[in-house]
């Protein structure tokens, strides 16, 4: 067995890329915990909307809708994201519903409610004001939404392996969060509105809450729970418990930075103006940062995946760079192929011989045979 093939053996390994995802599973503790989590958030969840459901129901259905839709091109970004050893459907949406329902409805409402009223009592009315949300919800909501990724470790523990997995994961997770409690900030809008305008008035918040969500609770989990990964490592050489413990509390200081904005501003009129663009940039920036950390080790799975294709030559160099690369390899492919829909299509084509070699736990199948036929086709075209 030659070196490319033992290293292409040890990726499928490690990477878990193509195990099945199963959420059933009756002998695990990891199911029933999260049936709980479920189960208390959807209970909660009905009890929180129900009295004023009829009321309230435009708001609702509007708010519905309105971030039903805004959904679309989040999961359109986060299935881009998802190409180095992409995690199945299954385990994504279970993250998604764990967000939205358990982490919003069963963990955050009730605990957020309880600290609030804590900080009342020990620093005043406005001391609680001030800063009350920002020490309360970046903790009780980041270990909350990150219980959900420990739970699909328990779950799935071959799949979820990276920080790149977790990074995912983490994104999923918070896009529940995120998307659910945006429907909350909409019904609680047309209560305290008293139900005037309630279309208006979601629509209002959809605006809001829209343009800030890019960097709100997805970019938050997805930064905190590559960090937890870290931490866990869960891969060879991938433990970086430092990185990790900086990356977590970086994403709670975003978090406290923008529930406590104003508090920070201190009533400055142009600090305000500034603060949510500096803050945004800043997260913005370590968001990549930790993105292009996180996937190394998913980068280095897909370049030992395809080595032996590249040893054959199927897989050509220049291209076997850019499939396993970062956005510069892929530009500097394109700019080599000189043909943009053509370099995209050996870049798909590449992937998915890589996905067939680990569905195939790198044995040869028909399958495998006809994404390797197809790329060698696109590559000669």
């Amino acid at each position: 067995m030659t070196a490319a093939r033992t290293a292409q053996l040890v990726a499928i390994d490690q990477s878990g890329w193509g195990q099945p995802f199963r959420l059933f599973q009756p002998g695990n503790l990891a199911f029933w915990v999260y049936a709980v989590g479920v189960g208390g958030g959807g209970l909660a969840l009905f009890r929180y909307f129900g009295p004023g459901a009829d009321f309230y129901r435009p708001a609702l259905t509007g708010g519905v809708l309105l971030f039903g839709l805004y959904l679309i091109p989040w999961l359109l970004l986060l299935r881009h994201h998802n190409r180095y050893t992409a995690q199945p459907g299954g385990l994504l949406a279970t993250g998604f519903v764990w967000g939205g329902v358990a982490a919003t409805f069963w963990i955050a409402l009730p605990a957020n409610s309880a600290l609030l009223e804590i900080w009342a009592k020990v620093g005043g009315t406005q001391f609680a004001a001030d800063w009350g949300a920002g020490l309360t919800a970046p903790v009780n909501e980041e270990f909350g939404k990150a219980l959900g990724l420990v739970l699909l470790i328990g779950l799935a523990p071959r799949l979820v392996r990276s920080a790149y997995d977790g990074f995912i994961i983490g994104a999923f997770i918070g896009l529940g969060f995120q998307v659910f409690e945006d429907v909350l900030y909409v019904y609680n809008g047309a209560a305290q509105s008293f139900g005037v305008d309630q279309l208006g008035s979601s629509l209002q918040i959809f605006l809001i809450r829209g343009a800030f969500g890019v960097v709100s609770h997805a970019l938050f989990s997805a930064i905190f729970c590559a960090g937890l990964m870290w931490v866990l490592g869960r891969t060879p050489g991938d433990r970086k418990v430092v990185r990790g413990l900086v990356t977590m509390l970086a994403a709670m200081v975003f978090h406290f930075a923008w529930d406590d904005m104003a508090g920070i501003a201190g009533g400055r009129a142009l600090l305000s103006i500034a603060l949510p663009f500096l803050i945004a940039a800043v997260e913005l920036w370590t968001l990549f940062y930790v993105l292009r950390h996180a996937a190394r080790q998913e980068r280095a799975w897909i370049r030992d995946l395809l080595g032996p294709e590249a040893e054959a030559g199927v897989v050509d160099p220049a291209l076997l760079t850019a499939v396993s690369g970062l956005r510069r390899d892929r530009r500097a492919f394109r700019k080599l192929v000189r043909d943009r829909r053509k370099a995209r299509h050996l870049l798909e084509a590449a992937g998915d011989l890589a996905r067939e070699l680990a569905l195939a736990g790198g044995h040869e199948t028909r399958r495998v045979a006809y994404a390797r036929a197809e790329l060698l086709r696109l590559r000669h075209a």
